[in-house]
């Protein structure tokens, strides 16, 4: 009870706050607070802020003091907007943070999340939302407690190729969907690497180029499954895979009668996206790359490219950065919200438990169609 009323007051000193910024007449793109300076966080995210409309860099946190002065030095920030792990929460009393945006390694996600939606800021969370569905359930808690908006960094709602594969299979392009194949993996070479300590990542291939394929079934066919089976592949004696899966094969079942077959894997390349139905199919490879994906329609093969044009945003990174500020400025929900990110959970807490037990997990029936 003291956690809630506590979360209750700093949310209600946070609407206070956004209140008096419009009182004031406070306007223009809303500010992101990047957590986490690695690689996806520093070199893919941070540079798309050139790409926004309705976005910008407005600080840095990060466990490397140098690092983060250097970063806000050259995006032009002061000392001000630079923050470390330790002293996050008090970027609730920065009125030029509007967003949180957490780049961290999986098992972080909830704990960031969480904390920045006590200090009055919404949170735009990398995939995958978390590392159990607890976990998942206590963010979008902690989010609406706040009345701050939390949304999944699922870049490929936003990715032009994907949005026109969805767009032809919902227009019978390739008839009564009957089957949807999707593999994604590369070769993860460092053991060293975070994703590969299970306390850091939550799992392995799986909990990271997974969600691409787990993803693609859903939105390709446009429903929610209603069973999963599934079967790990993994070579102990591989120093790489001591503590997480290699490759992990799962069937899902819709209530439609379409199945998809899907493929994580740590140990080669794939990138691929197929949906077939009883009069063509729709194919894209690569699939979810961060540029230059490519599709094809066809009866039986690749017979037509497809050329799709740009989309409204630069990127889809930008794309998705100022879909979240949008969100803000209209009160709209993001499209993938807290709750997406909470359905692909629950599967992959499924995949994982068939794969233990070596049978079928039946899931709660539903569409979204």
């Amino acid at each position: 009870m003291d956690m809630l009323r506590r979360d209750f007051l700093i949310g209600a000193t946070a609407l206070a706050a956004a209140s008096r910024a419009v009182a004031q007449g406070r306007s223009g793109p809303l500010g992101y607070a990047i957590v986490g300076l690695g690689s996806y966080g520093l070199d893919r995210i941070i540079p798309e802020f050139r790409n926004c409309r309705h976005s910008r860099l407005a600080a840095v946190v990060s466990g490397d003091p140098a690092k983060a002065r250097r970063v806000a030095a050259e995006h032009g920030l002061g000392e001000r907007a630079i923050y470390s792990y330790a002293d996050f929460d008090r970027i609730r009393d920065n009125p030029d943070v509007d967003i949180v945006y957490v780049c961290l390694p999986n098992a972080m996600h909830a704990e960031y999340t969480i904390r920045a939606a006590r200090a009055g800021k919404h949170v735009m969370c990398e995939k995958p939302m978390a590392t159990s569905v607890a976990e998942a359930e206590a963010m979008i808690a902690a989010c609406k407690r706040a009345g701050r908006k939390l949304m999944i960094g699922y870049r490929v709602h936003f990715e032009p190729t994907n949005l026109e594969a969805m767009r032809l299979a919902r227009s019978g392009v390739a008839g009564r969907i009957r089957y949807v194949r999707s593999e994604h993996g590369f070769v993860q070479r460092d053991p060293s690497k975070w994703r590969l300590k299970k306390a850091l990542s939550g799992g392995g291939s799986l909990m990271d180029m997974g969600i691409y394929s787990l993803q693609a079934a859903r939105y390709m066919t446009g429903e929610e499954p209603i069973a999963v089976t599934a079967r790990e592949s993994t070579d102990r004696r591989d120093p790489r895979f001591a503590e997480v899966e290699d490759i992990i094969d799962w069937t899902l079942e819709f209530p439609s009668g379409a199945v998809a077959s899907c493929q994580s894997m740590y140990s080669a390349n794939q990138n691929h996206i197929l949906l077939m139905g009883d009069k063509g199919r729709i194919e894209l490879e690569p699939a979810t790359r961060y540029s230059d994906n490519r599709m094809w329609t066809g009866a039986d093969g690749r017979e037509q490219a497809v050329v799709v044009p740009p989309g409204a945003a630069a990127t889809q990174f930008a794309g998705q950065l100022d879909h979240l500020a949008d969100c803000i400025a209209t009160g709209r929900e993001p499209i993938v919200s807290g709750e997406e990110g909470l359905r692909d959970m629950r599967i992959i807490e499924a995949i994982y438990r068939s794969a233990r037990e070596g049978r079928t997990i039946r899931l709660t029936p539903g569409s979204r169609a």
